[in-house]
């Protein structure tokens, strides 16, 4: 293994022993700071790609590392569904799913890990997620399973076809 990436890989450990702290980071620049302290060489731009890599995201004003991302039991789209926020039904092959601000990205990579059959592509935005399916029919199942993953008694995020 190169010096580099060994050094990557301890300055990511640090990133997630940081962010996994009682301190909250909410901007790039703090955890810079941090890391240099720790005796990490670090720029915005290596921390950039640093949380990108780790699957961090921005939710609440400050960076985290969602559980999910942690290895655990489970489809990757189920560990997800806290951030959706809402999900409707958009023409004939799409359906557009709401979330917390900066989780567009994070849910899409989890329902592309999930790697449903019936989902074409996903295209993510900060705070949402259009999911493309090849015809209506597609469209219907992929709905049919979103709503039964957010059944959880808040059906306010389930918008339906007008």
């Amino acid at each position: 293994m190169s010096k580099d990436r060994e050094l990557q890989g301890r300055r990511r450990q640090a990133i997630l022993e940081i962010l996994a702290g009682d301190e909250k980071v909410t901007e790039q620049k703090e955890l810079v700071e941090m890391l240099q302290a720790r005796g990490f060489p670090a720029t915005q731009s290596n921390i950039s790609r640093d949380l990108k890599a780790l699957g961090a995201v921005r939710t609440e004003g400050y960076y985290e590392i969602p559980s999910w991302n942690v290895e655990e039991e489970g489809p990757p789209f189920r560990k997800v569904i806290s951030f959706v926020r809402a999900v409707r039904p958009c023409g004939p092959y799409q359906i557009l799913l709401v979330t917390d601000p900066g989780a567009g990205r994070i849910v899409a990579q989890a329902l592309n890990d999930s790697a449903w059959e019936d989902v074409v592509g996903t295209v993510d935005g900060d705070s949402s997620v259009l999911i493309l399916t090849e015809n209506m029919f597609f469209q219907r199942v992929v709905y049919s399973k979103l709503r039964h993953y957010l059944s959880d008694g808040d059906e306010s995020r389930i918008i339906e076809r007008r």
